[in-house]
C-alpha cells in the first residue's frame, strides 16, 4: 500500500454551495504486470504509471468538487471476485475510513455490482467504481437536453446492473387468493421494470434528437461548409484551441472534462473559405460503454466529419498512451485512424518546452510518414495556428475540383446558386460579366460545367 496526501486542508476543494462535499478517499487498485505477460503489450493502460493513473483518478474526483482525503495505490496481484482486492488490503482500508471519517471511496476500477456491495458492507461507506465517477462527472457537465437524454440513458443502463441489494420490502404484493398465493413483484423486479420503461422512452426521445441532428446536418451539407472535428483525450487543450480557431468563448478550463456537450462554430481558412468546426467531448482510458453508446448522438459530427483533428497534449507524460486511448474510441465508432487521410494530428502545448526541446519535437514531425503528418501548435499564444489552417484548406480541397468560369451580371439566380453551392475563391468584374474561379464537390462539378461552361482552373 503507498499512501499520499494530495490536499492539505487549505486545498480542499469545495462545492458550488460553498460548504465541503463529503471526504473521500481515492484508490488506485492497479494490477501488477508480470514480466512476459502478453496483455501488459496490450492493455493501453499499461503503459502508464501508477503515479499518473493515480492523478488522473483524483483530477476525475476533483472534477466534481470532492474533498479529497488522501489517495494510495493498491497495487493487485489477482482480482478477487468478491471484493476485487485481497481481504488484507479490505481490512487495511477499514482503519483509514474510519481514521479519516470518510463519506466515500472512488475505485479507479471497474467494480462488478457483488464487488461494490461487499466493499461498501466491509467499509460502511458508499463506494464509487470509475464508470460511477465518470457518470456523475457527465451528469453535472450536460447543460443541453441532448446531453441530458444520453448521460441519464447512461445512468440508468448502469443503475439497472447495480440492483443487488438486499431488501427488507422484497414482496410488494401476493399473487393468488389469501395465503395460498406466491410472492408477487419484488422491489427489485419493480425497480427493474420502471428502469427498463425509462430507459425505452429515453431512447425514443434521442431517435428524434438524431433526427434532428441529420436535419440539421443535411441543411448543412447543401451549403458549401465542410466540417472539420476536434478529438481527443480528455484535458488535451481542445476547447482553447476551438476558441483560438474561431476566436469563440467555449469554456476552457485545467480540469478533466470541462467540456462536455458540443459546439459548432463558423471557421475562417486562409484563402477566404469556410468549414464548420465541431468541439466533442474529451476521451479518457477505460472510458465506459454506456457513454460510448449514448453519446453516439453527439459523436455523429466526428463520423461525418471530412477532416478530424486528433489534438493531443505532447508535453503529458503519457502523451502515447493517451493517443491509443483515443484511438480505441475512434475504432469503437467505425474510424480506422490507420487509414485515410481525414485524421491530422496536432501536437498542442508545445509552448511548455524549451527552445531545444521544441526542436527535437519538429525533427521528430519531420520524419513521420506524409500520410500520417503531424501539427505543432500552441493553442494558448497561437504558435503554429497557420500551418494548420493551411493543412485543413488543402485537406478539405483535396476533393473538390477547381473550375474558372465567366458569367453575365444580369445571371443574378445563376451567381446566387454558385454562392450558395460552391466556394468563391476568385471574383473580379469585366465588360458586363463575372469572370470567377470556384471550388465545388465532385457532386456538383457536372451541374457547374453545363449550366456555366466552365474549364478546370490551370495551376500556375
Amino acid at each position: 500500500m503507498e499512501p499520499r496526501n494530495p490536499d492539505g486542508d487549505a486545498d480542499r476543494p469545495r462545492s458550488v454551495a460553498g460548504k465541503p462535499s463529503g471526504r473521500v478517499i481515492v484508490i488506485g487498485p492497479y494490477l501488477r504486470m508480470r514480466r512476459g505477460d502478453p496483455d501488459a503489450q496490450t492493455e493501453s493502460h499499461a503503459l502508464r504509471g501508477s503515479e499518473a493513473r493515480l492523478e488522473e483518478a483524483v483530477g476525475l474526483a476533483r472534477a466534481i468538487d470532492l474533498t479529497i482525503a488522501d489517495a494510495l495505490i493498491a497495487s493487485v496481484s489477482q482480482i478477487r471476485p468478491a471484493t476485487y482486492l485481497g481481504k488484507g488490503k479490505v481490512e487495511e482500508i477499514v482503519g483509514l475510513v474510519t481514521g479519516h471519517e470518510i463519506e466515500l471511496v472512488v475505485m479507479d476500477c471497474a467494480l462488478s455490482p457483488i464487488q461494490q456491495r461487499n466493499l461498501e458492507k466491509a467499509w460502511n461507506t458508499k463506494v464509487l467504481d470509475r464508470t460511477g465517477l465518470i457518470l456523475e462527472i457527465f451528469g453535472r457537465r450536460a447543460k443541453t437536453k441532448e446531453g441530458a437524454l444520453q448521460v441519464e440513458l447512461a445512468h440508468l443502463n448502469y443503475q439497472r446492473s447495480r440492483l443487488v441489494r438486499s431488501w427488507t420490502h422484497l414482496e410488494r404484493q401476493r399473487g393468488g387468493f389469501g395465503f395460498m398465493g406466491g410472492p408477487g413483484e419484488t422491489q427489485i423486479e419493480a425497480d427493474r421494470r420502471l428502469i427498463g420503461e425509462r430507459i425505452t422512452r429515453l431512447e425514443n426521445e434521442i431517435k428524434k434528437v438524431q433526427a434532428t441532428r441529420r436535419l440539421h446536418r443535411a441543411g448543412r451539407q447543401r451549403v458549401p461548409y465542410r466540417v472539420v472535428a476536434l478529438v481527443g483525450y480528455t484535458n488535451a487543450g481542445k476547447s482553447t484551441l476551438f476558441n483560438r480557431l474561431t476566436r469563440a468563448d467555449v469554456q476552457a478550463a485545467d480540469m478533466l472534462f470541462a467540456t462536455l456537450d458540443p459546439t459548432l462554430r463558423a471557421l475562417s481558412l486562409p484563402h477566404g473559405g469556410k468549414a464548420m468546426l465541431s468541439d466533442t467531448v474529451g476521451f479518457i482510458s477505460n472510458l465506459p460503454t454506456q457513454l460510448v453508446a449514448a453519446f453516439r448522438a453527439t459523436l455523429e459530427e466526428v463520423l461525418e466529419a471530412d477532416v478530424i483533428l486528433h489534438v493531443r497534449d505532447i508535453s503529458h507524460e503519457d502523451t502515447d498512451a493517451q493517443q491509443r486511448d483515443v484511438e480505441t474510441v475512434l475504432r469503437q465508432l467505425g474510424i480506422d485512424p490507420d487509414a485515410g487521410i481525414r485524421i491530422l494530428e496536432v501536437w498542442n502545448k508545445i509552448d511548455r518546452f524549451d527552445p531545444e526541446s521544441r526542436e527535437n519535437l519538429r525533427n521528430i514531425a519531420a520524419r513521420r510518414p506524409p500520410e500520417r503528418p503531424c501539427f505543432l501548435v500552441s493553442a494558448e499564444t497561437g504558435e503554429g495556428i497557420d500551418a494548420l489552417l493551411a493543412a485543413i484548406e488543402d485537406r478539405l480541397a483535396a476533393t473538390r475540383m477547381t473550375l474558372d468560369l465567366s458569367i453575365d451580371a444580369a445571371d443574378g439566380a445563376g451567381i446566387s446558386w454558385l454562392h450558395r453551392n460552391s466556394e468563391i475563391l476568385n471574383k473580379e468584374f469585366h465588360d458586363g460579366r463575372f469572370d470567377m474561379t470556384v471550388r465545388v464537390d465532385q457532386t456538383k462539378r457536372d451541374i457547374v460545367v453545363n449550366r456555366f461552361d466552365a474549364v478546370p482552373h490551370a495551376v500556375q
